[in-house]
């Protein structure tokens, strides 16, 4: 089952939920059935090609935060 992130469009809350093929979630804070689905920010570092300049520090090697090493509470 593929782990995946959601957001409440009623109250917005951001969820992630394991879902199986044709299971719809519910959001856990109001109950709401109207979901969007969002990307992941493992889904989002990890879909990209490019590697790092000389010089640019690329994302975090623990989370792949965008903002480079040290901009989350990983590390």
């Amino acid at each position: 089952m593929p782990l995946r992130e959601y957001a409440c469009d009623g109250c917005r809350h951001r969820f992630e939920e394991l879902v199986s093929e044709g299971e719809r979630p519910v959001c856990p804070e109001c109950g709401g059935k109207k979901l969007t689905r969002r990307l992941s920010a493992f889904a989002v570092a990890s879909s990209s090609p490019s590697r790092p300049r000389d010089g640019d520090s690329g994302s975090c090697g623990s989370c792949g935060d965008p903002r480079g090493p040290g901009a989350c509470s990983m590390n």
